[in-house]
């Protein structure tokens, strides 16, 4: 339950969401590089992006936005996937960005994706936890989301959370707020780090490899630089006050002791002058 509710409340927030009910990439996002490795198919219902040895290829939203939950159902690219990295993120501009990520990186075949998660804000990140997943992400299509409003940041896969940032600035700890973001996403080549540290490379006979993209939804709020947010009412905007209930908290915790890899708030040895604040806090 928990995160999957808001779905349901979509249809009261027409005056708030951006194209959800359509989730047309035509109309909702450009592509960005890689020319003709981004295709837009199936009438502007699906989007595939593919990685060849002379360039990857990204998207991004035409719509900046401030807050809101955003949807998107991505099939990774299948078998030796080793080297490559599904980069789908919110991000601001400039020095000081705010940025919400979710990376995915390749593994050989057989071997587990490492879903990688990061925050930044204000242009530190260093907020890294890392999970495996709980199915096969490339057999078929998943619900990756981002719940995004001024208590709480939730990744969610499949309506099940994973992580949450909270909100911790009466503490000291910066949250991104003030600075809208695009949806981005890409696929590229980063054999020097992506698989066991980049002691396994890319397979280019393999090549392309492609992942695919579909079921677009954001109830967000758009912002435009003559009119600032759409969301100045609240009104009927679930989302925006959502917080985890004890379901939720009890599948955050359940995900984080059956399926983290790695989690920044334990890493002592990176930290030697102490884990940063927020990880006490929370």
């Amino acid at each position: 339950m928990g995160i999957e509710v808001l779905i349901i409340n979509s249809v009261l927030l027409v005056g708030f969401a951006v194209a959800a009910s359509a989730g047309n990439f035509n109309q909702d996002f450009e592509i960005t590089w890689g020319n003709d490795r981004a295709k837009v198919l199936n009438n502007g219902q699906l989007l595939t992006l593919s990685l060849d040895k002379a360039s990857g290829s990204g998207f991004r939203s035409r719509n900046e936005y401030l807050f809101g939950k955003i949807d998107m159902q991505l099939k990774l690219v299948p078998g030796n996937s080793a080297g490559t990295v599904t980069a789908y993120y919110l991000s601001s501009l400039g020095d000081t960005h705010d940025e919400i990520d979710f990376e995915f990186l390749g593994n050989l075949s057989g071997e587990p994706y490492t879903l990688h998660t990061n925050v930044f804000t204000q242009g530190k990140g260093n907020r890294e936890q890392q999970f495996h997943l709980w199915f096969d992400p490339t057999k078929d299509f998943h619900t990756y989301s981002l719940l995004w409003n001024p208590q709480s940041i939730i990744f969610s896969v499949d309506g099940t959370p994973i992580r949450e940032f909270k909100n911790l600035e009466s503490k000291g700890v910066p949250f991104p707020k003030n600075q809208a973001m695009r949806i981005y996403s890409s696929l590229w080549d980063a054999e020097d780090w992506a698989t066991r540290g980049g002691l396994v490379k890319t397979d280019w006979t393999q090549a392309p490899f492609t992942a695919s993209y579909k079921g677009f939804n954001a109830q967000a709020c758009v912002w435009t630089s003559s009119s600032g947010s759409s969301c100045s009412s609240k009104q009927g905007q679930s989302w925006f006050t959502q917080s985890l209930d004890s379901t939720g908290q009890a599948r955050i915790q359940w995900v984080q002791k059956n399926y983290m890899i790695y989690n920044y708030c334990t890493d002592t040895k990176r930290f030697p002058q102490g884990l940063p604040p927020e990880c006490t806090l929370a």
